[in-house]
């Protein structure tokens, strides 16, 4: 292969990654070209990208990149896989697929998150984590719980101040019902003197 030819399947892996910062690599070298043309059809639908890549040029291709640490230690003909909701969902599915009669062969050989390689155990313990639709549904119940005890907190309390209040208003009116009367009835006005009789 011409170092041309080389220098362009390093730009089409460098813009194919273009802001990727997480990503799978698998082997999938047991699975024919027909299984193969399957396993891309339904990542596909998931919005998931498999990419087949030679080793020395994949790490031309991200060199200086986060994703420069899941090619340290790998060789010869890879696999790569980035894409879905987030590296959750990607090894999510990939481990679903994995299971599949037909899929037997893919094997997980490593990846990177955040510029820090992944081992292929460390692949599998992220595909039981919760995704992000899983973790918003989670944050969302969590805050909605809190929101409903403040409220009866809030409710509740409010009842009892109330019933205080009321409990209060009649001990005194109990006590003191004169008070209570001469306060709801007006004051009669004092009676005028007599006027003198003229002096004759």
């Amino acid at each position: 292969m011409s170092k041309q030819v080389k220098n362009m399947l390093v730009d089409d892996i460098k813009s194919r990654l273009q802001g990727v910062e997480e990503l799978i690599v698998v082997n999938i070298g047991s699975l024919d070209a027909q299984r193969t043309t399957q396993l891309r059809k339904q990542l596909r639908q998931k919005n998931i990208h498999l990419q087949m890549v030679k080793n020395s040029l994949i790490r031309r291709a991200t060199v200086s990149t986060q994703l420069a640490a899941a090619f340290a230690q790998t060789e010869g003909m890879l696999a790569i896989a980035w894409g879905g909701e987030d590296v959750v969902d990607l090894a999510k599915e990939l481990t679903r697929i994995s299971a599949l009669k037909d899929f037997e062969g893919l094997q997980f050989r490593g990846g990177a998150i955040d510029g820090t390689a992944m081992s292929s155990e460390e692949v599998k313990l992220i595909a039981k984590w919760p995704n992000r639709s899983e973790q918003l549904s989670i944050l969302s119940g969590q805050i909605s719980s809190l929101g409903g005890v403040l409220v009866s907190q809030i409710i509740g309390r409010g009842a009892t101040l109330a019933s205080q209040i009321a409990s209060r208003v009649e001990e005194l009116e109990k006590q003191s019902p004169a008070v209570a009367f001469s306060a709801e009835a007006p004051a009669e006005a004092p009676a005028e003197a007599p006027a003198e009789a003229p002096a004759e």
